[in-house]
């Protein structure tokens, strides 16, 4: 059973390699007594975590991430995907010819934000849930949402394709060169590097309407505008 699941470390948490072949109650037996046994190592820090190794839905992700829960203090705040070949099949999908939507131009902008970074920056795949934070040393795309009490901090970009309902802190290092783009813009609070901004009101019939936007850092404030080309073209990829 040793060889079922693998626990390796990784610059953005824990990597989870579970073994294709083996039946699903006996991983799930391999890791809680894997965790049981490293509690101790693992103490009360708060991690993220990726599986490698087979696909997992969302019932099997919950199954693995109560069973850490209930064998160790550790905290597990987010799942990531650190697949090499999906992260490059995103990519190259995002970077296909199509119109000049907003939602285009985020596509866009998300391939070219993982160029820049040379291939440091990561994706995340999922919603994250009030009480969640996702903090990270990279730009990131995530593919979900980020709901009301959830924050996301990132020392680059925020790429969000989906809603953004909660906080993010793009530029943490204090690169005001960073912004924040999302499909549907209505977060508690934005900052960028120092500067700190909430979501402008909107008229209730606006409210209704989903539209991409970008939060950007400009002469010491944060605007939050329509993500379209002519903005894009003032905007600094970094």
């Amino acid at each position: 059973m040793d060889n079922i699941v693998k626990i390796t470390g990784s610059k953005s948490g824990i990597i989870l390699r579970l073994d294709p072949e083996a039946d699903w109650d006996s991983i799930v037996k391999d890791v809680a007594e894997k965790f049981k046994s490293s509690a101790e190592f693992w103490g009360d820090a708060k991690k993220a975590i990726a599986f490698q190794g087979r696909e997992l839905d969302e019932k099997q992700q919950d199954e693995i991430l109560a069973t850490i829960q209930d064998n160790c203090e550790l905290q597990i705040v987010c799942v990531l995907d650190e697949n090499p070949e999906r992260e490059a099949a995103f990519a190259k999908a995002l970077q296909q010819e199509k119109s000049g939507s907003a939602s285009a131009v985020a596509e866009k902008t998300a391939a070219n934000m993982l160029q820049n970074d040379n291939g440091t920056g990561f994706f995340f795949k999922g919603n994250l849930r009030s009480g969640q934070v996702l903090d990270v040393e990279t730009s990131i795309i995530i593919l979900g949402d980020v709901n009301n009490g959830a924050k996301v901090i990132s020392k680059g970009n925020v790429i969000i394709l989906g809603s953004l309902k909660g906080n993010v802190f793009a530029g943490s290092a204090g690169n005001v060169d960073a912004f924040v783009i999302a499909l549907d813009m209505k977060p508690v609070q934005i900052r960028i590097a120092d500067t700190i901004a909430r979501s402008p009101d909107e008229s209730p019939r606006r409210s209704k309407t989903k539209e991409t936007r970008i939060a950007f850092w400009e002469d010491g404030n944060i605007y939050i505008e329509p993500l379209d080309k002519d903005v894009m073209s003032d905007i600094r990829l970094s």
